[in-house]
């Protein structure tokens, strides 16, 4: 890891640039795959899936067969553990249901909000190194708390034709009504367009590598909605002299070994512990079955000493992580004080990778900066905000004039008519 001493501000922005590819680098691929797949549907698809997997089917929605089968080779105790995160997770985002909004602005102008569920809704499972089984759970779950009439999810298919038994379990478990062999650029120009294999939905969640976060973006283009920016994963930690440098170095690594376009960052008041940190990672990422990846992501990663508190909050929140640990002493100023993260972990007991699978909250987060403007996904995600509202007789007495003052100063004759006519007859 790069170590960095007291960077001046000016510096800041070249520091904290990720290692990602810019869309122009692989927006030529992405609009290629979508018009093909457009044009040809499930061909396009299948030749694709061909192309980037390196696998044939016959078939790319996966039977009930395949789910029974796969669910019979997910070890017991592993299907309690998904249960049990399952709860927590059902837990947190059901809490997340507001009650409907009801107020009379004016007398006689009664004005409300309700929430319903959108309709049609895509999931997009990574697969590739790491089969990610745990944000079927975290897509999933909040889709059918908020009453999505159909969940379909996508996922790379493997050298065998498969997905992962964990994900065909995950998903049967939490309410998927379909499930498609097929990732990359094509599952998501599949969800957007509609193939006669995958339906078309109205909205796509999920994240991805970097094709599939600028696929996603594409699909915006075409009316379809998208969580959010999602793209390779990064995390930053804050600490100073009290934090436990094996605990921090473990953290970093977590998410290191996600991905080779993964990047981890290391915020410290103190230079004693940047050495000892650094000295834990190379014990630790011996050992780690995916140690190439790690070491490759490590490569893209700081160890950066900044002198003091304030300006370090201002450092983490140019940056924005997607998850951003706190390990210091006066943790409060930095709960209170970030503007800019994705997910918040607080404490030496506190781990990233709590979030990821178990203690709840949704681990589907904007990346790259995308933390300035976007949330992670929650309830709210699944749902949309309609506004309703009934004028009476007397409402319209009350509010009339105004109305026709404001659209007769707009210029709109007829806006102001559809008001005036009506208040002819309460007269």
């Amino acid at each position: 890891m790069q170590i960095i001493d007291n960077p001046n501000k000016s510096e800041w922005s070249k520091i904290l640039k990720r290692p990602t590819q810019t869309v122009n680098d692989i927006e030529a691929i992405v609009n290629q795959v979508f018009d093909d797949v457009n044009q040809n549907g499930d061909k396009a698809i299948n030749k694709y899936t061909q192309k980037f997997d390196g696998v044939s089917l016959e078939s790319i929605i996966v039977s009930k067969k395949e789910i029974d089968e796969a669910i019979s080779k997910v070890p017991v105790e592993l299907q309690k553990a998904i249960r049990k995160a399952k709860q927590n997770i059902e837990v947190f985002h059901a809490a997340q249901k507001t009650t409907k909004i009801d107020v009379e602005t004016t007398i006689g102008v009664q004005c409300w909000q309700e929430k319903r569920p959108i309709q049609k809704i895509g999931l997009y499972i990574p697969g590739g190194t790491a089969p990610l089984f745990s944000t079927v759970l975290m897509l999933a779950i909040p889709a059918q708390i908020a009453g999505c009439n159909e969940i379909v999810l996508c996922s790379p298919p493997n050298a065998a034709g498969n997905l992962a038994p964990e994900i065909l379990f995950a998903a049967q478990l939490c309410g998927v009504t379909k499930i498609i062999k097929v990732g990359g650029i094509q599952a998501i120009a599949g969800l957007t367009f509609g193939t006669e294999a995958i339906p078309q939905v109205y909205k796509i969640f999920g994240p991805g590598n970097q094709f599939v976060t600028v696929a996603k973006q594409l699909a915006t283009k075409y009316g379809v909605a998208i969580d959010m920016p999602a793209g390779p994963s990064e995390l930053l930690v804050v600490a100073d002299e009290t934090a436990n440098a094996s605990y921090i170095a473990s953290d970093l690594l977590s998410q290191a070994e996600h991905g080779k376009d993964s990047q981890v960052i290391l915020v410290t008041t103190s230079k004693a512990l940047i050495s000892k940190v650094s000295e834990e990672i190379e014990v630790q990422i011996k050992s780690l079955p995916r140690k190439a990846i790690a070491e490759k992501a490590i490569e893209n990663s700081k160890l950066i000493y900044i002198k003091n508190d304030n300006l370090a909050l201002q450092l983490i929140n140019e940056y924005g992580p997607e998850h951003f640990i706190i390990c210091t002493k006066n943790e409060g100023f930095y709960v209170n004080g970030v503007l800019n993260a994705g997910s918040v972990f607080i404490g030496d007991y506190t781990p990233e990778s709590a979030g990821d699978y178990a203690s709840g909250t949704n681990h589907t987060l904007p990346t790259n900066g995308f933390t300035k403007a976007y949330s992670g996904v929650n309830l709210d995600s699944f749902l949309k905000n309609m506004t309703f509202q009934k004028i009476s007789k007397n409402g319209l007495l009350n509010i009339g004039k105004t109305i026709e003052l404001m659209a007769e100063a707009e210029g709109l004759q007829a806006h102001k008519n559809a008001v005036s006519i009506r208040l002819k007859d309460l007269k």
